[in-house]
Order: C-alpha cells, then structure tokens, then sequence
C-alpha cells in the first residue's frame, strides 16, 4: 500500500495527469447519455487468472474525480485471482464511473499485469536463496507503479533512480577510462554508505572489478559457462548480481548458479496487462 505521503506527493499528481490526458475539455460521449447526475454501481470483473495488484491506484482514480465515490472490494493486492471472479464494486455517480472507467482499468490491469508476471518468475527461483530484481526499464510516469506491483508480486526492487546507488555500467566505464579507474573515481566521490555496484562483460573485468574492491558485481549477457568463472573469480569478494535478457522463458537455465541477485528488465517492460473489466452498469 502507498501511505498518504507518498499518495499525496507522488501518486496524486500522476493520475491526476493520466485523467487530463484522457478529458481535455470535457467527456463529451458521457455527457450526452447522461446530463445529470445519477447513482449506479457497475462490477469489476476479472477476465482471466493472475495476482491483482492497484487496487489503491484504481480507486483513487474515482476519488479523484468525485470524493463520494465508493469501492467495495472482495479482494486485495497480492490475491490469486481467477476468471470471472468479482473483485470488487464501484458506487456512485454514474458520469464519474464512466469517464473514470478507462484510466482506472489502464492502471490496474498493468500493474495486475506486472504483479503475475513477476510471481511466475519467481516461482521458478523457489529452492533457491536468489532474489529477483527489476531494473529502470520502467515506462516512463509510472515507475512507481510498476515497481510497487514488483514487490507485489514477489519480487525485489533494484535501485528506485539514478540518486539510489551508483551502477557503474558500460558507458561509465568507457568515460572513466575502464573499470579500475570508474571504482576509484566513485569510491572518491560518492559517500561511503553507498555500495559500489560494475557492470562487467568478461572475466578480465570480472578480475579488475575484484582487485578494486567493488561492492557488487554486475555479469552481463555472459554465457553459463563464463558466468561460472567469473563466479569462481569473484569467490565471495563481492555479492554477484546476473543481468541480460533475463525473461521466464530462460531464467530456469540460470537458477542453479551461486548468485545473489538475478535481475530482469522483462519484469516491467515485456509483462502482458492483466484483463480485468467494469461490467453490469446500473442505475441505484
């Protein structure tokens, strides 16, 4: 759950303008059909199986627009959901649901979306000590969605933004004039609480990046067998983290390493929405 701080600083503002990007002026279609104000109730209905997850952001897209609005759920954040269950239902005035109905849905079916995804693939880490982590690969405005529904689903939460941590990546270290040089340049600039966290593409650097006392360190789009070495290299000098096109397709070939973290991008940018619906509108 966000607490009121966080809902009223960060989450506010960002569906308030996801609702100002769907009614310009006016919500014309729903004013025609509905002049006055009305009452009603319409179900929110799931439209396959998954983890429900934005329950919060989902009602407060209604109460954004009308403080009356009522949401009565049958069930919460983390739940295993199901084909045709009822979640929940949606009271109030009926101009309200239905020009909140579409920003409300985009919100909890992505969010449901990532939170099933997320839960697969951690599944298939059980029976191990590996945690699963996402990246910033985040679509932009809704990181703080996105990541939430991470946690949600089982997963972990890498660093929030480029202010969390440094991770020295390829670029860095291409500036810094290689690896050596980008970890002496961060441990001189950055403030001790901060762990030092390189990115490395092959075991040169893996010995590099070991010699100059990273924190962690990142393998990336290395082969199993490379990932062994480097592991072997590394020998508990640092904690290791694998990264690179890590989906649920492939994460299975991986898991039996001695590794701390495993992180995937996929998590937030390849997750299918969850179908989710308002059905059964009705007048009170």
């Amino acid at each position: 759950m966000f607490d009121p701080i966080t809902m009223r600083l960060h989450v506010d503002p960002l569906i308030q303008s996801a609702l100002e990007e769907d009614i310009n002026s006016e919500d014309v279609s729903t004013n025609c059909v509905m002049p006055t104000s009305k009452q009603g109730q319409v179900d929110l209905i799931a439209k396959e199986d998954g983890i429900l997850c934005g329950a919060q952001v989902f009602e407060r897209v209604f109460t954004l627009l009308d403080p009356t609005m009522k949401v009565e759920w049958q069930a919460k954040d983390g739940d295993n959901i199901h084909d045709q269950q009822v979640l929940a239902q949606v009271k109030g005035d009926i101009r309200v649901l239905l020009s909140g109905e579409r920003t409300a849905l985009n919100y909890l079916q992505r969010m449901s979306g990532i939170a099933t995804y997320t839960h697969q693939m951690a599944k298939l880490l059980e029976g191990t000590s590996i945690q699963l982590l996402d990246t910033r690969k985040t679509t932009p405005n809704m990181r703080i969605f996105e990541k939430y529904a991470v946690k949600v689903g089982g997963g972990h939460n890498h660093r929030y933004n480029l202010s969390d941590g440094v991770m020295l990546k390829d670029n860095h270290i291409d500036a810094a004039g290689g690896v050596s040089q980008a970890i002496q340049m961060a441990r001189a600039y950055a403030p001790f609480v901060r762990k030092i966290e390189v990115e490395v593409e092959n075991l040169g650097m893996v010995k590099e990046a070991v010699s100059a006392g990273a924190d962690i360190i990142m393998l990336d789009n290395m082969d199993h067998d490379m990932m062994a070495q480097a592991i072997s290299l590394i020998d508990g000098k640092a904690k290791i983290e694998i990264s690179g096109n890590v989906t649920k397709a492939n994460i299975d070939r991986i898991k039996d390493l001695s590794v701390d973290y495993i992180s995937s991008g996929a998590l937030t940018h390849s997750a299918p929405i969850l179908d989710v619906s308002l059905k059964h509108l009705h007048a009170l």
